[in-house]
């Protein structure tokens, strides 16, 4: 495979001295368990293939993007008894991204965007303090998952290891998603409490509680196909956000 110059772990120092970065991007995942058919890593491959290819998309339309490596740890609180879920907590989050826009700040490179693929993540306060330590840079923020209308490509609902994720997956990696005949339903119990119930409540879940295997959202209808139809127009709507951040003039956003 050819070296990718927007991709910062494949690039080399000569490549990304020959023009300013106009933006940088730092996709976000976490390390935990998607039931019993897909990776340990399935956030950090989907935000891996995701940026990449939207990055490339961006690239050939002259936007100068640079995509940082992901960070595989995320928030995992609510599944402290799940084997091997890495939890770093929000303090802990706060202080890497406050360390890496130190260092994009200080080399000049002003427009960060978070591009993050786990829902325990929660990077709107952290942005608003770092923001103030850093008045000059702009920091914006994108949650794939949240995108595009899943229900115009998917058939079941959840948020876990579903049909959306395992159609992903199942077109990204194929080789890492076990038959969907060893994956549990997703069957997820529901609050009892209505407010919770219909979103306008919120309390964090116990995810041993809520789930037997881990998921979501049952698996059971994904299909390659699928995820490739829904990759390719995710990539597409994505790198426009990036070309739009790379050329935007901050001291101009509003209209």
């Amino acid at each position: 495979m050819a070296m990718r110059p927007y991709i910062l772990a494949e690039t080399n120092y000569r490549a990304i001295q020959e023009k300013p970065i106009e933006l940088a991007i730092l996709p976000w995942g976490a390390t935990e368990a998607h039931n019993y058919h897909l990776p340990y890593g399935t956030d950090v491959y989907e935000a891996d293939h995701i940026m990449a290819e939207a990055a490339r998309l961006a690239w050939e339309q002259g936007a100068n993007v640079m995509v940082l490596p992901t960070v595989p740890f995320g928030v995992n609180t609510g599944q402290s008894d799940i084997l091997l879920d890495l939890n770093i907590y929000p303090s802990t989050q706060l202080l890497i991204l406050n360390d890496l826009v130190e260092v994009l700040h200080r080399q000049g490179i002003r427009k960060l965007l978070i591009f993050n693929s786990h829902g325990g993540n929660d990077f709107k306060p952290l942005i608003r303090e770092i923001g103030r330590r850093y008045p000059d840079m702009f920091i914006s923020l994108c949650f794939w998952f949240t995108v595009l209308n899943r229900s115009a490509y998917f058939e079941e609902k959840g948020d876990h290891a579903d049909e959306l994720e395992t159609s992903v997956m199942q077109y990204l990696r194929p080789d890492l998603v076990q038959p969907l005949s060893e994956a549990g339903d997703g069957a997820a119990k529901r609050w009892k409490i209505k407010g919770m119930d219909e979103g306008w409540a919120w309390a964090e879940r116990q995810w041993s509680k809520v789930t037997a295997d881990t998921g979501i959202g049952n698996p059971y209808s994904a299909t390659p196909e699928k995820g490739e139809r829904f990759f390719k127009d995710l990539t597409q709507k994505v790198s426009t956000l990036l070309v739009d951040l790379a050329k935007a003039d901050t001291d101009d956003l509003y209209e």
